[in-house]
């Protein structure tokens, strides 16, 4: 294996980690933002360079082979290294400029972080945020956001977290689809509707049933790993979605379903890793966004 540092090109490595990771190139080229065939070559130039095979290749997965694995653990150890040096260099930065990323759900940003700017820009106009819609602790704990907004909190101890807000979710369907199906009276007439289901058709199954709601599969007819996607399919009469209060109440095509219905407490959870939150332009945003859900 011919590996030469002098001649080391970091995009190569970087498509080489992610398809690895993700387990096919288009799921790779969606995480690092390029096009499939931008990436497809870069993993190419790299085997090319390094005179091995590093993937076999599939019609919708790829899996390493014996040397791909020998090489993956090079390449994951320069990135956490690279990742501990960026960290590193961010903590010790006392300027209010620069960047800020904020990784969260696709609705939180949406519906929550707009506002959030627009104070941040009469505080500190020289920050610049970046936002990445993405539900992956990895996003912090590889350097690739500063601070995280979820609805979990982390087990990381390279992580500090603050609950900054809990809110609520419940059933809730549009108006038109409650004049078809008819608004239930009990538990039994819940039964009987039509659910979007949050990723797979099943994820929503097991914690309705810890609210007395029994229902399968056969009730899910669509779902969606999008929460912004799920809300339109709501809107537009496909059934019944579990959503977050704060964030459908600006709808009022949509309705709670059945008041009976006990809601499901949702934390909101601001999170950052602790080399980080000595960064002034970070500690001011992660304030910011705490002082945010305060008020509300």
């Amino acid at each position: 294996m011919n590996w030469d540092t002098a001649d080391f090109d970091w995009n190569q490595a970087r498509a080489f980690l992610a398809t690895a990771e993700e387990g096919s190139l288009s799921a790779a080229a969606r995480a690092l933002g390029v096009t499939q065939p931008t990436l497809s070559r870069q993993v190419s130039a790299l085997e090319e360079k390094l005179g091995i095979t590093l993937f076999e290749r599939g019609p919708r997965m790829t899996s390493l082979t014996s040397a791909g694995l020998e090489v993956l653990d090079h390449v994951r150890a320069m990135h956490e290294a690279a990742a501990k040096l960026s960290l590193s260099a961010s903590g010790q930065s006392q300027a209010v400029a620069g960047l800020v990323r904020i990784a969260t759900t696709d609705t939180l940003a949406c519906y929550h972080l707009p506002d959030m700017l627009l104070r941040l820009r009469k505080i500190a106009p020289d920050i610049e945020v970046e936002i990445r819609t993405s539900n992956k602790l990895r996003d912090l704990l590889q350097r690739e956001a500063d601070i995280a907004i979820r609805h979990a909190r982390p087990s990381e101890p390279e992580l500090i977290a603050k609950k900054v807000r809990t809110t609520s979710a419940t059933l809730y369907a549009s108006k038109d689809y409650l004049d078809r199906a008819g608004r239930p009276r009990d538990a039994g007439d819940l039964q009987k509707l039509k659910y979007i289901g949050v990723d797979t058709r099943d994820t929503l199954i097991q914690p309705l049933k810890q609210k007395g709601l029994a229902l399968t599969t056969s009730n899910f007819t669509a779902s969606a790993d999008s929460g912004l996607a799920a809300i339109e399919l709501a809107r537009k009469g496909l059934g019944v979605g579990l959503f977050i209060a704060d964030e459908v109440d600006q709808f009022p095509d949509l309705e709670i379903v059945w008041p009976d219905f006990k809601p499901f407490d949702v934390p909101i959870w601001l999170v950052t890793h602790r080399e980080l939150h000595t960064s002034k332009r970070i500690r001011l945003m992660f304030d910011l966004i705490s002082d945010y859900y305060s008020l509300k």
